[in-house]
């Protein structure tokens, strides 16, 4: 059940919108009065209306969904904390419904949780719980709370607005799936345990070798960030995992036949 007695919620709700954030840029920027702001945005509207429909580019089961920028720290007031426009992925077809034949509604609940919070992390964005339980899943707040507990008791942080801060700057279930790579283990082994995509896995783990390679021709942390397209922090994650973790013989010699490669191209 939702809960309808926070009227401090909908404040909250209301101040992430791209409106909200059109509105006080003007007000600051141009010292204009809130009113003067709302016609702003009206005329904004009708002008341009046609230009703001963007659904073709989403895929079908896909929403844009407006949320809090990385950059803004804690104590950023949600009025005048920077906005993103993020695609999620609410229905992701077969792969969905795989995951309600194996485990039911509450597996699939939790699978869409995961995804949606790493795609808005991954495209510079953090969703909040009340993001989640009012305006995406339309559950009650503790629900959705039960769930990433139970993530949390798996070894799984979710990169969340109210959990970035204890995370750094990595992403917890980016090093998991790396380590659990580096250890043997088979994508389809990997997607059973983590609720990701192979697609995404591919991902994590070519970037991984990259990461490595450039490494391995001592490269900084920094220059393999920019090269790579990820942050320092998680290049540094990766050194780590590459130095000190005891991974299988055929995975430390796929990252080094990649290395050799690149190295045989320049």
């Amino acid at each position: 059940m939702i809960n309808n007695t926070s009227p401090q919620k909908w404040e909250r709700l209301e101040a992430k919108s791209l409106d909200s954030q059109f509105k006080n840029n003007i007000i600051n920027g141009m010292s204009c009065s809130p009113f003067e702001a709302d016609a702003i945005l009206t005329s904004v509207h009708k002008v341009y209306e046609d230009f703001f429909d963007n659904n073709k580019q989403l895929r079908i089961g896909q929403i844009q969904f407006v949320i809090l920028a990385t950059e803004n720290g804690a104590s950023k007031k949600l009025t005048e904390a920077t906005k993103i426009t993020a695609t999620l992925t609410l229905d992701d077809g077969e792969n969905d419904l795989k995951v309600i034949q194996r485990g039911g509604v509450i597996a699939l609940r939790r699978h869409r949780l995961q995804r949606i919070c790493n795609e808005a992390f991954e495209q510079g964005g953090l969703l909040t719980v009340e993001d989640i339980a009012n305006r995406i899943f339309c559950c009650a707040e503790r629900t959705v709370t039960r769930d990433l507990k139970d993530f949390r008791d798996m070894g799984i942080s979710l990169p969340l607005r109210s959990t970035i801060k204890d995370m750094g700057r990595t992403l917890s279930h980016r090093k998991l799936i790396i380590e659990k790579w580096l250890q043997g283990q088979e994508y389809s082994e990997i997607v059973r345990s983590t609720n990701h995509s192979i697609d995404a896995i591919n991902n994590y783990v070519g970037k991984f070798k990259k990461v490595v390679s450039l490494y391995l021709e001592h490269y900084q942390a920094e220059t393999i960030a920019f090269f790579v397209k990820i942050s320092s922090s998680l290049v540094k994650t990766y050194i780590q995992l590459w130095e000190e973790l005891d991974a299988v013989s055929h995975r430390k010699e796929e990252v080094l036949q990649m290395a050799q490669k690149k190295n045989q191209t320049q």
